[in-house]
């Protein structure tokens, strides 16, 4: 009888950082699964054992960033604080947790597949965040706290599309950190949201 065989983090996670590199730099179409396997050094069967599609993968790459920004956001809106220091705090953790995922924010900026299940599931997750971000506002808008003049929706996409485009030129070694960045940030949206 053949023993099963025992699953390696190890080349899991070598088959993860390999296909993070090539999606980000080359593009998840012009990626191919032998691409993958060349390069992380592991036969088909192997990445095939860890995941059953090219699509999974990307999933899996989304799944770590989106999960953690969404848990993030949902702990800072239970502290309970009050909604300008709430939103600052959200604002500041997004830009801080998009400089450190720079790489899965340029395969994301790429796109997927939107007729994926998994792309859909990734998506229901992105709405949770928005939807939870958005909320903050309202609830400030609605305590008096924040102006109604700009909708909760046209806020917060000025938050993602500047945090969407952090990739392109965010770089580590440069004069101001990712709190910094998102302090100022937060500073920008806060005073048109109290004004």
């Amino acid at each position: 009888m053949a023993r099963a065989k025992v699953p390696n983090p190890e080349v899991r996670r070598r088959i993860l950082d390999v296909s993070l590199d090539l999606f980000a730099t080359k593009g998840f179409d012009a990626t191919g699964v032998q691409e993958i396997v060349t390069t992380a050094g592991v036969t088909k069967g192997a990445l095939y054992h860890y995941f059953r599609s090219k699509d999974e993968i990307l999933f899996e790459i989304y799944g770590r960033v989106f999960g953690r920004e969404l848990e993030s956001l949902q702990r800072i809106v239970a502290e309970g604080h009050d909604p300008v220091r709430t939103l600052r705090t959200i604002i500041v953790d997004l830009v801080a947790h998009t400089a450190e995922s720079a790489k899965e924010s340029a395969v994301f900026a790429r796109g997927g597949h939107s007729d994926s299940p998994h792309w859909q599931a990734m998506q229901e997750q992105w709405r949770r965040y928005q939807e939870g971000f958005r909320q903050v506002i309202r609830d400030g808008q609605e305590a008096g706290v924040f102006s109604a003049k700009a909708s909760p929706e046209v806020a917060s996409w000025s938050v993602f599309g500047f945090t969407n485009s952090l990739h392109t030129w965010y770089r580590p070694q440069g004069s101001k950190t990712p709190t910094d960045i998102g302090n100022e940030l937060a500073d920008l949206v806060l005073t048109g949201l109290q004004s």
